[in-house]
């Protein structure tokens, strides 16, 4: 008795010679083609990479370029039109001495204090010697 592996080797083994043949056309093909390509290497690089990169997923390129289309329109619509203007009201004088103020109130609060007095430091307890002796006082 045959094994099933056996059958599928003995029904395949007569369709290998046909799938050789048309491997051997597919890679001839492909020569002919790198052959024809070779004379521009750049247009075959890119064509290539075109190819193999972004062709396959196109779908998603293009869904990336719409969202990157949307947030810049986004970020337009979000500017306001009207240029910021810089602060001209407050002289130097003024920015001076408030300058001058704050430095002041940093050095206070930063200035070193003398350490408060230290409290009366507590005092050790020195147990006095027991005595054992039996003496006790009656009444």
């Amino acid at each position: 008795m045959k094994t099933p592996r056996e059958l599928l080797f003995a029904r395949h083994q007569t369709v290998a010679a046909k799938l050789d043949a048309i491997r051997q056309q597919v890679i001839e093909q492909q020569c002919q083609v790198a052959g024809r390509q070779s004379s521009e290497p750049s247009l075959s690089f890119f064509a290539k990479a075109w190819m193999e990169l972004i062709w396959p997923c196109r779908r998603i390129w293009t869904g990336l370029a719409v969202v990157w289309v949307l947030l810049a329109i986004v970020n337009f619509s979000q500017r306001d039109p009207s240029q910021p203007v810089m602060a001209k009201n407050t002289s130097t004088r003024e920015m001076v001495a408030m300058f001058r103020d704050q430095q002041k109130l940093l050095n206070e609060l930063l200035a070193d204090r003398a350490r408060p007095p230290e409290a009366e430091r507590p005092r050790t307890f020195a147990p006095k010697p027991r005595t054992e002796n039996g003496e006790f006082v009656t009444a």
